[in-house]
């Protein structure tokens, strides 16, 4: 099973780098929780998707490129950078560690803890 989370988890953020909200929609239980260190506590499933649509990000090019994971059972936990940019250039990265929790082969929980660095302060190092 720990082939499959692993890969499961890579294809829902592939799918968020295609736009493919349905398609990551499909890789989740219908009760599944997501939570972001901002502060706003957990968001269902289809709030977070919706904030995703609508959000600066759906405007821009995404790549996540994965670092390392780890698997236990039905969990992946996984550090990730996020690469964003637009038309203009790069924006930024968001540096990241992603815990996923699988029920029945789905992703029943995703928390996220992340730190963003504008393309100028990644320059300026």
């Amino acid at each position: 099973m720990n082939t499959d989370v692993k890969d499961a988890a890579i294809r829902y953020l592939r799918r968020l780098e295609a736009g493919d909200y349905a398609g990551m929609r499909a890789l989740c239980t219908d009760t599944a929780t997501v939570w972001h260190n901002d502060g706003k506590g957990q968001q269902t499933i289809d709030e977070n998707l919706s904030m995703l649509k609508d959000g600066p990000a759906a405007q821009a090019s995404l790549r996540y490129d994965v670092i390392r994971q780890f698997t236990d059972a039905d969990e992946v936990l996984q550090q990730h950078v996020l690469r964003i940019a637009n038309a203009d250039g790069p924006v930024g990265e968001v540096q990241a560690a992603m815990y996923f929790r699988f029920k029945d082969g789905l992703i029943d929980r995703i928390e996220e803890y992340a730190n963003f660095i504008p393309a100028a302060a990644r320059r300026s190092r």
